[in-house]
């Protein structure tokens, strides 16, 4: 089978669809980030373009939370990605209590949040991107399973695709890690 090279395009996606918080200016600020991805099994990377406010309180404060969203919160979350906090007051678009970080907002809507520390900042042309180890995750009860570990097939994050700018759901398991490999018989067997 050919394949055809479409240049050097970023196609990782999709990705989950989050909204970081933190505080600027004593108050609270909300953005979309769907330009996340893991670092090990302690830290994330959250990527913003420069021009976003929330850099602002992200740089400041060195915290920040990660919040998961879900279907029902989906407008509520465009809609803090489609507005600045320099110009909107987006501190009352969601219902919210601090975190145990310190300026670290916990979106109760959310299913799941993550509270993280800053321990880098990588900087490219056009974005800031930030190294945060996670510190607290707090998450709904009814999103985990009988052995305490978080249920994505309950949880249903929803995920961000780049190319055509879409919001997609989550389905179900397709295979089990480790389990589906029983099945493969290699060539050489």
């Amino acid at each position: 089978m050919m394949k055809k090279d479409i240049g050097p395009v970023i196609a990782l996606y999709p990705t989950p669809t989050t909204i970081i918080g933190t505080v600027i200016k004593g108050k609270v600020n909300w953005l979309i980030v769907a330009h996340v991805g893991i670092l090990g099994h302690d830290a994330i990377l959250l990527s913003s373009h420069k021009t976003h406010y929330t850099n602002q309180g992200i740089k400041e404060n060195r915290t920040v939370s990660v919040n998961l969203v879900s279907e029902d919160i989906l407008a509520k979350a465009d809609y803090v990605g489609s507005v600045s906090g320099e110009s909107v007051d987006k501190s009352h678009v969601f219902d919210y209590h601090m975190g145990q970080l310190k300026n670290v907002p916990i979106i109760d809507e959310s299913p799941l949040t993550m509270e993280c520390e800053v321990v880098d900042i990588y900087d490219s042309e056009h974005h800031d991107n930030f190294i945060v180890k996670v510190v607290h995750t707090h998450v709904e009860d009814k999103m985990l399973d009988g052995t305490g570990k978080i249920d994505y097939e309950k949880l249903k994050p929803i995920l961000f695709e780049m190319p055509t700018g879409a919001y997609l759901k989550t389905g179900a398991i397709a295979a089990k890690c480790w389990d589906i490999s029983k099945s493969y018989k290699s060539k050489g067997e």
